[in-house]
Parts: structure tokens; C-alpha cells; sequence
């Protein structure tokens, strides 16, 4: 394809060269240059790819695009000056990688909390149903029944519109995607026709990134204001400002609700360890997933499902046969003591608090709660002593220990949770920085039939220490200490 192809829909401020090239591959990573090769110069949060221009054309790039023209240009090179190269970096991914998504349903799926179940969810039901489909979410990617490793919330843009082409080619219809803060901020969904948008909730988070609440939920909302007007817009009625993500939206709006009139309303019959039971839109259903913030994702999977023009009755009838995404409030249980962890994957103040007080309300009196959790580093901050309020308030004991730390030191991030601890709450609180002795201690100090929570990683299988991610996995390490109770 011809360079004055890829350039389509891009906006271009000059050009010195001929558009007539046909780049055989293209990239935003030096390293990756080939012979023949056009290179995107993007500013990154760290590095500015303009710095290695010459490093790409010594390997071989025939074309540049770039947002500063270089003073002096290389003689047979083609150098393209754009406003935005990371928005430019998408637009000539979408041309060069066949502009799947013109051909494919794709859904976004935004918010807080809530975006790997629900794309999950989708993603397996339409599956169930027949549908050849593709999943893009924080756990995995899924090209139909092929599973691909996922290194981020959402891939940069080469590798997305790499992934919806691979994905029509495998003859999927639907891909389901979570869409975050940062990819729509960063352009990274740029030249991805949606059919349709999810909004879940908003609520504490990324604040190191976005700065203030403010531009986080301008950000949320900006994915909605581009939603074309053949798709569709589904918003959670509930959150306080579910509508206000829709304002000025184009695609046709839908909400659902537990607690006010909707599109897709549901009423919560029964909320138990055992399950979910749920009235929805006159039918009552028993669903394996567990918590009140639960009943929201599946009436989101429901209302979504419904607006791709499903029936209504299979849809509800499969959905009350899956099980969440993996590291999502995942139960794990003890051999002989029937003792229950719950691994999950909250690491905001509000998704932390769902989870609480979902096994407050669904244990027994009997039954003690105790908490593992942490907090990452290198991120927001100011969460630190929300969650540790969260926690204190709601476990009959607690431990604090190492997230991902990164280059942060865990002892320091700990001292940051105490800032949000009463004085009472030191009675029950143990700080232990290593999380496989965090997590083997709160079994060891657990009675038969006790709750244990570890929360904060869910289905990541690493810990990023000092740029360095080691091996660890909370569901293994429950595993391998319930099985050395019995020894």
C-alpha cells in the first residue's frame, strides 16, 4: 500500500518526498526498523522517538513521520510532518492493518471497575452462543480460541489494529475490548470504528497520570463523544454521572440500573456466597457471580448483548451459566478446614470497598474476614490511605504488604496505608512486606470456615520490583500454603 494511502484521514502539515513509496512494514520502535520500513516518530511519556530518526534511517526506513521537520533531510527519504504523530501512529495503523474494524462489531468497554468482567463476559457469551469472537482485556487477548499474552489494559495502536486484522481473519464477527484512561488519552484507539460503548462506573484512579478527577472523567467521556451514530451507548444510570458520559453522544443511548428507571433494569432478589439472583426486566435468574457490583456488569453484558440484537431469553439463559474473568473475585477453598480466599484483582479505593462489603454482608457471624492487600508503586498516591480506610473498616483483621512495588521501596508505600489507619485499628493490623509471608500468616491465623481476602493483583502471575517483574501469583501461593495446612 502506497504511503499516500496510509495517510488517509491523517492530518498532514507538510510533506518533503514522494508519497508514492510503499513502506513494507511500520513501527514506532526504532529497534524494529527493517529495510523498507516506515518509521512513526511519537512522543512517548518518557522517550521522544524523534531522538532516533537517524538511528531508523541508517537501518533502513524509507519514510518518516514525524511532528518537527529536521532541519536537513536524507536524499530518496520521504519525511511526513504531522500535528500528532501518536494519533497519526493509529490512523496508519488502522490502513495498513486492512481497517478491520470497519467490517467487524466492535464494543469498547470503559470505566473504573468492572471492564475485564464485562468484556469477559461478553466475549463468552457471544462465544456460548455461536459467534466466532476476539477479546482485547487486561488478562489475555483471545484471537477466537487462541489465547495471546497481554502485556497492557489496551495495546498500543500497531499491535491493535494488528489484533482486529488477525481476529477477521479468523473470522470473528465480534471483538470485545476494555478501553482505558490512558489508551483514549494516548489515541491508542484511534481509527477503531466502534459499534457500540460501555460505561461501568468512574471513581478514584490514575490520578498520577490524569492529575485531577476532572480531566480523568473529561477523558472517559471523550470515547463516548466519538462513538459514531450507527453505534450504540450503554451507561451505567446509577453512577452519578452515567449520564453525563453521554451527553452530546451521538450513538444511541442506553442505560441500566438496579436502583432507577433504565433501558435494561434489574433488581437484586438475593446476594449470597452461593450466587446472584437478579429480576431482570420481568425474569428472574440465578447467576454464579457473587456481589452487588457484579449485578452491574452482567445487566452491562445484558443490556449490550440485547443492543447487538440478541434474544433476550438465550442471553440470559447462557449468562446464568458463566463464571467471571479470571483473578475476579475468585474463590479458592481449603481442603478439610473449608477455608475460602477470595482473590481479586481491586487496587482502587471503590472496587476494594466493593469487594469488602460484599463478604460483610454475605458471611456469617461467625465467619472472620482477614484482608492481604497493597499498593502499587510509581502510581497515585493519594488512594494509599483510602484504601487503607476501606480495609480497616470492613476486616476483622488486616495485612499490608508489597504490591508491585516497582521503583518505589514497599516498606515506604506500607507507611503511606498507615496514614489512613485510626488509632484503634493498629489492634488488628500486621505489616509484613513479603506477600508470601504475608498471605501464608493470614492462613495460619485463620479458624475452619474463616474469609480470607487477597486483593490487589488478581490474575497477574509477576512482581515488578525494581524494572524487574519476578514470578508470583496469589492464587498459587494460596494453593501451595492450603495445601501445607494438611501436612
Amino acid at each position: 500500500m502506497k504511503l499516500s494511502e496510509l495517510l488517509y484521514g491523517v492530518s498532514v502539515v507538510s510533506v518533503s518526498g514522494s508519497t508514492a513509496v510503499e513502506p513494507l512494514s511500520i513501527t514506532t520502535d526504532s529497534r524494529k526498523v527493517i529495510p523498507g520500513a516506515l518509521f512513526i516518530a511519537v512522543r512517548g511519556t518518557r522517550v521522544d522517538g524523534q531522538q532516533f530518526i537517524e538511528q531508523a534511517l541508517q537501518q533502513g526506513a524509507i519514510a518518516i513521520v514525524t511532528e518537527t521537520m529536521p532541519l536537513s533531510v536524507a536524499d530518496g527519504k520521504t519525511y511526513v510532518q504531522v500535528p500528532d504523530a501518536a494519533l497519526a501512529s493509529a490512523q496508519i495503523a488502522a490502513q495498513f492493518y486492512g481497517a478491520a474494524s470497519t467490517r467487524l462489531q466492535v464494543v469498547g468497554v470503559t470505566g473504573t471497575n468492572g471492564k475485564t468482567t464485562i468484556a469477559t463476559l461478553l466475549y463468552k457469551l457471544f462465544s456460548e452462543l455461536g459467534y466466532t469472537c476476539g477479546l482485547i482485556s487486561t488478562v489475555e487477548n483471545r484471537v477466537a480460541d487462541r489465547s495471546i499474552p497481554s502485556t497492557h489494559t489496551t495495546p498500543d495502536p500497531l499491535q491493535l489494529h494488528q489484533l482486529l486484522q488477525q481476529m477477521e481473519q479468523a473470522g470473528c464477527t465480534h471483538v470485545f475490548m476494555e478501553v482505558s484512561s490512558h489508551a483514549i488519552h494516548q489515541h491508542r484507539i484511534a481509527g477503531i470504528q466502534f459499534a457500540g460503548g460501555i460505561f461501568s462506573n468512574i471513581t478514584h484512579d490514575h490520578l498520577d497520570y490524569h492529575k485531577t478527577f476532572d480531566e480523568y472523567i473529561k477523558v472517559k467521556k471523550s470515547f463516548f463523544d466519538a462513538l459514531p451514530a450507527s453505534a450504540f451507548a450503554l451507561s451505567n444510570a446509577d453512577d452519578k454521572r452515567g449520564a453525563v458520559m453521554l451527553q452530546n453522544c451521538s450513538a444511541r443511548r442506553l442505560y441500566y440500573a438496579l436502583r432507577t428507571l433504565a433501558d435494561f433494569k434489574g433488581k437484586l432478589l438475593d446476594n449470597g456466597l452461593d450466587g446472584l439472583q437478579l429480576n431482570i426486566d420481568e425474569v428472574e435468574v440465578h447467576f454464579r457471580l457473587i456481589g452487588t457490583f457484579n449485578a452491574y456488569n452482567l445487566l452491562a453484558v445484558y443490556g449490550a448483548a440485547c443492543a447487538l440484537g440478541l434474544d433476550k431469553t438465550a442471553v440470559l439463559t447462557c449468562l446464568s451459566k458463566l463464571q467471571g474473568a479470571p483473578g475476579r473475585f475468585e474463590c479458592i477453598l481449603s481442603a478439610n478446614e473449608q477455608i475460602m480466599a477470595v482473590v481479586d484483582y481491586a487496587h482502587t479505593p471503590d472496587a476494594l470497598l466493593n469487594v469488602l462489603t460484599t463478604l460483610k454482608h454475605s458471611r456469617r457471624p461467625d465467619q472472620q474476614l482477614t484482608t492481604v492487600t497493597g499498593c502499587g508503586g510509581d502510581r497515585d498516591r493519594t488512594k494509599r490511605p483510602l484504601m487503607a480506610a476501606a480495609v480497616a473498616a470492613h476486616s476483622d483483621r488486616f495485612i499490608f504488604t508489597s504490591d508491585n512495588p516497582r521503583s518505589e521501596d514497599p516498606t515506604a508505600i506500607i507507611k503511606d496505608m498507615e496514614e489512613g489507619l485510626a488509632a484503634a485499628d493498629f489492634k488488628k493490623y500486621i505489616p509484613i512486606v513479603d506477600r508470601d509471608a504475608a498471605i501464608k500468616t493470614a492462613i495460619n491465623l485463620s479458624s475452619p470456615h474463616d474469609i480470607i481476602l487477597v486483593a490487589g493483583k488478581g490474575h497477574e502471575t509477576y512482581q515488578d520490583v525494581k524494572g524487574t517483574k519476578e514470578h508470583f501469583d496469589d492464587r498459587a501461593t494460596v494453593r501451595k500454603w492450603f495445601v501445607a495446612l494438611n501436612k
